[in-house]
């Protein structure tokens, strides 16, 4: 089933701190680049698919914001950091049956105000605690970043995981930014350097966090065929998957221990028609580095326990058995949600990662999560027409 679909076109507004523009603006920006780099006028797109970050906007609002008319398809969707994938899979399919013909999917945000700390534009929209929700806030877990340093500390305590194999991570992926233009982060960094980091929820540092950024990112899905005779080389969707676990905080779950992956890889590699050794690029969801370490076990590519080793295998960095997050992720590069992780496979399906380049792009596996472990999508793209 999807085999007939690509995306033909990537559009990258500024990224990171960029200041005076409005949500609506970046998206309506990206939106315009996004069907300029396909070779296509805004009027030859009939679906509009809308994601937005912290600010509650865009939403639908954006189709008047960019005079686009007769649309098909025009929805906003919402599953945190895994709607990329959710918007891609539900774009292919308005493809493949005929809703649509060409689909742009774009996420904007814009947290950061001058003068304030990355972790204000967090902070800032925080919501209140009461009722049960108080109790877990007077036991310290009052933000995103607590949650998932209780779910890193879950994975140290059961398998052994170190904080030095997580810092692995972190190098490796700052090593891979240091070779992208665009990346925030660019100085390369030392395993030193990570443990040095000040402590933002134990055992997470600093350096196992991932940026703030503000911008947009839109691509363009269509079909096969229409992508064959459009400006760029088609990226081609070879599988896609979701995965929404349910797990819940308390003893005797799985939380911390297994995430989404598990479900949504397996259906979108049995769609692509692959398996783990067959996938030569990896770009996954890196809000922290933990969640790089156990979306690697769940997808398969080492064993449960053993994603701690693998990745200070030197496996993830330049010149590693698996190449991942090649653009520097959201660690390092940007963070877009899930659109960090699809916009550097698109780079990298097409091979325009420069220095960065991967040395075989044939299949591509690209990740997203959202929540606390809550939400899961996979992607399988390739530069290649699936089954050719």
């Amino acid at each position: 089933m999807g085999d007939g679909t690509a995306i033909a076109g990537l559009g990258m507004t500024e990224l990171g701190k960029v200041y005076g523009r409005s949500p609506r603006r970046f998206a309506a920006d990206a939106v315009r680049l996004a069907a300029a780099d396909a070779g296509l006028a805004l009027g030859d797109v009939d679906g509009l698919i809308v994601s937005h970050g912290l600010g509650g906007s865009p939403g639908i609002e954006l189709a008047d914001t960019l005079g686009m008319r007769d649309l098909r398809l025009l929805t906003q969707m919402n599953s945190f950091g895994a709607t990329a994938g959710a918007m891609i899979s539900y774009a292919a399919t308005s493809v493949l049956a005929g809703a649509a013909s060409a689909v742009a999917c774009v996420f904007a945000d814009a947290p950061l105000k001058p003068k304030q700390s990355s972790g204000a534009a967090y902070h800032r929209d925080a919501r209140e605690w009461y009722g049960f929700g108080g109790m877990t806030a007077a036991l310290g877990l009052r933000s995103v970043n607590s949650f998932y340093a209780l779910a890193a500390q879950r994975h140290m305590a059961r398998y052994g995981t170190t904080g030095e194999q997580l810092g692995a991570i972190a190098v490796a992926t700052r090593e891979w930014a240091s070779r992208n233009p665009l990346a925030q982060m660019r100085d390369p960094i030392t395993l030193e350097d990570h443990q040095n980091s000040r402590w933002v929820a134990e055992p997470l540092h600093l350096l196992d966090c991932c940026l703030v950024s503000n911008g947009a990112i839109a691509v363009i899905v269509t079909s096969a065929e229409r992508a064959r005779d459009l400006a760029r080389p088609p990226v081609h969707l070879w599988g896609w998957g979701q995965g929404h676990p349910g797990l819940r905080k308390e003893r005797g779950s799985e939380w911390g221990l297994t995430t989404g992956a598990v479900s949504s890889g397996a259906t979108a590699m049995k769609m692509a028609g692959v398996t783990p050794s067959d996938v030569t690029v990896c770009e996954l969801y890196d809000c922290y580095t933990y969640t790089v370490l156990v979306s690697l076990e769940d997808y398969g590519f080492c064993a449960k326990g053993e994603g701690g080793a693998f990745a200070a295998s030197g496996a993830l960095g330049p010149g590693g058995s698996l190449p991942t997050n090649t653009g520097g992720g959201q660690l390092s590069a940007y963070y877009m949600w899930g659109m960090t992780p699809l916009s550097e496979a698109v780079i990298q399906a097409r091979g325009d990662g420069g220095e960065r380049q991967a040395p075989d792009n044939d299949v591509i596996l690209v990740s997203g999560n959202g929540g606390i472990l809550d939400h899961h999508s996979t992607l399988i793209v390739s530069p290649h027409p699936k089954g050719a």
